[in-house]
């Protein structure tokens, strides 16, 4: 199984520059240019921040050109939600987020609440996506209805076993105040949810950087962002947001299964800054929205 990991696309309604003079959606177009050669693609997943304003005109981009990425490859797209997104734009334009390689939507179940949580089977690979969005806030939250869900999914193994997909982390690096305010509130709670079960992978976004962790003997992965990139080679407890789009390539069933690999595309603006806060200002940040 080969998984083109994307996430933090945060287009918006207009093909412009932001107010941080970044085009989100010339980002996500140079990433999916520059990763026109990938062979043996058997799914995208897109870990939330999809859209930046919660728009439907931004879902429609993001379909419309990850959804034409996909069609050539004939492979399905598995989005999820973030704290950006907006669900009921999410939903009428993507449904369950679970698209056939064709536009239509292929999940196999979906989560009986107003949370885009579905359930997928690509390869016989059981893919299910969470919703860790509250509403209003930057930190994530899965829920006891939702983990109550996803158990009950987990106690029927997949063929080859699950992957996991939502934005919020559920681990943090220490050195950086921002992540360990804003990542996903309950993973304890998750942790439980997966002991015991088949899920071989855990598919995250939210931090715009690479990081791997564990949570249950499970790996984690976080995906840098498409629309930047933070760097934390600054002041301790500050943070600094450079230009330049990433995504990963995620490869499981091998010997060596997971393995990680991360794409940077050829920006010639890549690692100017975007922005940059020192650590009065991030622990101010932080006071405001944690």
């Amino acid at each position: 199984m080969r998984i083109l990991h994307l996430s933090d696309t945060h287009l918006d309604r207009t093909d412009a520059p932001n107010r941080r003079g970044v085009n989100a959606t010339a980002s996500l177009r140079l990433m999916l240019d520059e990763l026109r050669h990938l062979q043996g693609l058997d799914a995208v997943v897109v870990t939330g921040d999809l859209a930046d304003d919660g728009s439907a005109e931004a879902y429609a981009a993001l379909r419309t050109l990850i959804g034409a990425y996909a069609e050539a490859r004939n492979i399905p797209v598995l989005c999820t939600t973030g704290n950006h997104d907006e669900r009921e734009a999410f939903a009428k334009v993507l449904g369950s987020g679970h698209l056939d390689a064709d536009g239509t939507d292929r999940a196999e179940l979906v989560f009986g609440s107003q949370e885009r949580a579905a359930v997928s089977t690509v390869g016989g690979w059981r893919f299910v996506t969470l919703d860790s969005l509250v509403p209003g806030r930057i930190h994530g939250r899965l829920g006891a209805p939702q983990l109550e869900w996803l158990r009950e999914v987990l106690r029927t193994p997949a063929g080859h076993g699950t992957v996991l997909a939502f934005h919020h982390p559920p681990l943090a690096l220490d050195i950086s105040p921002t992540q360990q305010a804003f990542g996903l509130r309950d993973p304890g709670d998750l942790a439980a949810a997966i002991r015991g079960s088949d899920v071989r992978v855990i598919l995250t976004g939210h931090y715009h950087l690479q990081l791997f962790g564990v949570l249950e003997s499970v790996p984690v992965w976080v995906t840098p962002g498409v629309v930047n990139r933070i760097d934390l080679a600054v002041a301790p407890g500050g943070e600094r947001a450079v230009r330049g789009a990433s995504a990963s390539l995620v490869e499981l069933g091998g010997p060596a299964s997971p393995m990680f690999h991360t794409f940077h595309a050829r920006d010639p603006r890549a690692h100017e800054t975007v922005y940059e806060i020192d650590e009065a200002e991030a622990r101010a940040f932080v006071a405001r929205h944690g």
